[in-house]
């Protein structure tokens, strides 16, 4: 009689079991038979097994009684040899309870819910058809993790992972990871980033019944630290960030109207938005195809008649907020009090603390053009707090140049007129509203209100105009339509907040493209998981679960036994209620990950 340990490899996993066999005299000659299973934990060191055989042996001869485990094993295997029993082997150990430790503790639940909408969305399968080994997809995953979860630099990423579980729930060995290894893994992942995105898309849009009739298209930056000067993207241009000191690349992202992400793109950091608008439009083509009859939402940054031309001659309809000059036009309907209706904007789900607000809209057309005039008190009180805040540091900086004039400290009036220049160029919002000059012959810088302009800009206040080629749709609904842009302003805030886009420390153009591309898919899974909640009909952000998944996590028990050895136990703590909720709206399981039982010696 003796001890067999077999294993077996499934989906790149092994699988370990210790057999208890014996030899047996047959007609054919000497057979083995397997006398129970004693299943993945083993009986003993394996140095100890055929001392236990030998005992078990001498048992069922009468010759001594066994305590315990083996007495077990004993009895089940005269009941084996007797044709009664063949059931698995519930193994039994004495433990010695004062001396029970537990090693270890690693953070668990939120990398436990990422791997798993991870799987949910297939993305080890999209990787692997996009060329990736199987090492490449578990250091992308990893990475990607890492983004949603407590974001660090490739250079940090090891240390983050060997204090967390993520080496238990992914079942890699991630004590001598280098960070040399994650960025080589930016260089494989680099040219494979469209098809991915592609392939994910129509994934979420499959899994999440998606409608692909809306798309919502902004624009935003994000900035390096150093001088990037092996990166040609990174230049210094209008910063989202207010970090002008820093250069920068720009962000494109198109988003559907719940929110998941359709294609992003990467361009010159200087890139003025108009300018940018054909380029997203082939992205997107190339990630979901044609899909004529779609509706594209831009901010006025994109709002030009060349960019609303080429929306259309693409077979797309739109929806933009009119510039500046062509709200202006519509001065006389905006201070008529006449066809107003009222429309209520509800929070939004994915911001509860949001209140309700109200505003009034009147629809004109002209020219097969839909005009939405839109008003709201909410908005009039912030455009007015921005003017006077503007207002309020152009007084001051007229008074500091006319001190500078009268003190004779500037007399010159060639110096005067460029000082006057920059002063309108350092102030471009609330200098059309006056008149400055200098009067040479008094030796005086004299600053006039212009008074009907100032008129204009205080009825105009908290207004805006929409403006759209759809005929179909009511002013409440055009309004309703482009409101959702609000919702790749929320985007931006998680990549740049949560997800920690921003800023960027690698100075190669590939490898900061590769970056963004991480945070993007990391993006995919913070919306996969929002959106489960609220289908559910809980209103719940990413950072604030990931705070309460934190106390889940994955330890090592070590239980010595009486006999002087030591059985090591790594396995999950048991989930708390909070995290059973979570688990169960984002349907994924309670246990993350099967225990992983071992002996060790008693001297370590």
């Amino acid at each position: 009689m003796y001890l067999r340990k077999t294993t077996r490899r499934y989906k790149h996993q092994t699988y370990t079991n210790y057999l208890l066999v014996e030899s047996v005299q047959t007609d054919r000659g000497p057979r083995q038979r397997t006398i129970c299973s004693l299943g993945s934990l083993e009986p003993a060191p394996a140095d100890a097994w055929l001392g236990l055989a030998h005992k078990l042996e001498a048992a069922l001869q009468g010759q001594a009684s066994l305590p315990g485990t083996v007495a077990s094993i004993a009895d089940l295997t005269a009941k084996a040899r007797q044709g009664t029993s063949r059931a698995p082997l519930s193994a039994t150990i004495e433990i010695d309870a004062d001396h029970v430790t537990v090693e270890e503790s690693r953070e668990a639940g939120p990398v436990h819910v990422g791997h798993q909408v991870w799987l949910q969305l297939q993305l080890d399968q999209i990787l692997r058809r996009a060329g990736l080994s199987a090492r490449a997809c578990l250091l992308t995953e990893a990475m990607t993790l890492n983004r949603l979860i407590a974001p660090r630099s490739e250079h940090a990423m090891p240390d983050w992972m060997r204090r967390t579980a993520i080496g238990d729930i992914l079942q890699a060995e991630v004590s001598t990871l280098t960070d040399e290894a994650l960025y080589r893994n930016l260089d494989r992942l680099h040219p494979r980033r469209e098809q991915i995105e592609c392939e994910l898309a129509e994934q979420e849009k499959t899994l999440f019944t998606l409608e692909d009739t809306v798309y919502l298209y902004d624009l935003t930056s994000t900035y390096f630290e150093g001088q990037a000067r092996r990166n040609p993207q990174a230049k210094r241009g209008y910063s989202r960030d207010q970090r002008p000191d820093c250069k920068q690349v720009v962000i494109g992202l198109v988003l559907d109207r719940d929110g998941f992400s359709k294609a992003h793109e990467v361009f010159d950091g200087n890139l003025q938005d108009r300018s940018s608008l054909g380029l997203m439009l082939d992205a997107l083509e190339k990630r979901v195809g044609k899909r004529a009859g779609a509706t594209v939402i831009v901010d006025r940054g994109m709002a030009y008649a060349p960019n609303l031309a080429e929306i259309r001659q693409r077979g797309l309809h739109y929806i933009v907020a009119g510039l500046p000059p062509e709200r202006s036009a519509w001065l006389e309907d905006f201070e008529d009090e006449a066809g107003w209706e009222e429309v209520v904007r509800t929070p939004s789900p994915r911001n509860p603390a949001q209140k309700k607000t109200r505003v009034q809209i009147k629809r004109r057309s002209k020219d097969d053009v839909v005009y939405i005039l839109c008003r709201s008190e909410g908005r009039a009180a912030k455009d007015q707090a921005i003017r006077d805040k503007h207002d309020t540091r152009w007084a001051a900086d007229v008074d500091k140049l006319k001190r500078r004039v009268n003190a004779g400290r500037l007399k010159a009036a060639a110096k005067i007129e460029q000082a006057i220049g920059r002063l309108r160029e350092r102030h471009p919002r609330i200098a059309r509203y006056y008149v400055i000059r200098y009067d040479a012959e008094h030796h005086q810088v004299a600053c006039q209100p212009l008074a009907a302009k100032q008129t204009q800009a205080h009825t105009l206040e908290g207004t805006y105009l929409l403006k759209t080629d759809r005929q179909d749709l009511t002013a409440d609904e055009i309004w309703r339509t482009y409101i959702l842009l609000t919702r790749v302003e929320s985007a931006f805030r998680a990549l740049k907040s949560p997800l920690m886009e921003r800023p960027i420390f690698h100075h190669l153009q590939h490898r900061t493209q590769t970056h963004i591309f991480l945070c993007v898919l990391a993006y995919h899974l913070l919306t996969a998981i929002e959106h489960r909640f609220l289908q559910a009909g809980m209103h719940t952000s990413w950072w604030t679960l990931r705070q309460q998944l934190a106390t889940h996590q994955v330890a090592t028990l070590v239980l010595p036994t009486t006999d002087g050895r030591v059985l090591t136990i790594r396995k999950g703590t048991t989930p708390e209620p909070v995290h059973g909720d979570i688990y169960a709206t984002l349907n994924i399981p309670v246990e993350v990950m099967k225990p992983v039982r071992a002996w060790r010696d008693p001297q370590m």
